[in-house]
């Protein structure tokens, strides 16, 4: 049902069949990267998302995640990507740093190519906090990667 008289709006679609999403994960605190993967790509299938059109890249740490992405956005062989990873805040300003640019650098991405990413790179402030959310985030960024890709494509099936 329409929310208002003559105006369209688009459905928010999380069927995934069809699509084909790449995903990139961090091997930096590696145990909360493994609890993202699986959590997304559980995730992923339950929405519909074939395994075969499913693909997995790793990278040593979070700011080495936007050039890999950047790769998959260029070959036009996915719908949708997600970034997945965790920094965990030390005793340097080191965090604020990988934090800040990683999270720049995957919206570029997007922004850039037009290709939606989903950011699961989780900024925390210890270990147990990030392994108190790292199964959510996964699951929402399956969700948010399969809804983004559905948008666009309908956003360019519609007639003007």
């Amino acid at each position: 049902m329409a929310r208002y008289d003559n105006i369209y709006e688009y459905e928010s679609v999380l069927a995934g069949e069809g699509l084909r999403v790449g995903l990139v994960m961090s091997r930096f605190n590696q145990d909360v990267c493994e609890g993202l993967l699986a959590a997304c790509v559980a995730e992923l299938k339950r929405l519909g998302v074939a395994p075969a059109d499913i693909e997995i890249a790793t990278v040593p740490g979070a700011l080495e995640i936007p050039l890999v992405l950047q790769t998959m956005a260029q070959s036009d062989r996915y719908d949708a990507l997600v970034a997945l990873g965790a920094v965990i805040r030390g005793d340097t300003y080191h965090f604020e740093v990988v934090s800040n640019d990683s999270c720049r650098a995957v919206m570029e991405v997007q922004l850039d190519t037009g290709i939606p990413v989903a950011n699961g790179i989780l900024t925390c402030e210890d270990d147990d906090q990030a392994l108190v959310r790292m199964q959510q985030k996964g699951s929402d960024c399956a969700r948010a990667a399969v809804e983004m890709a559905n948008l666009l494509r309908a956003m360019g099936d519609r007639p003007v």
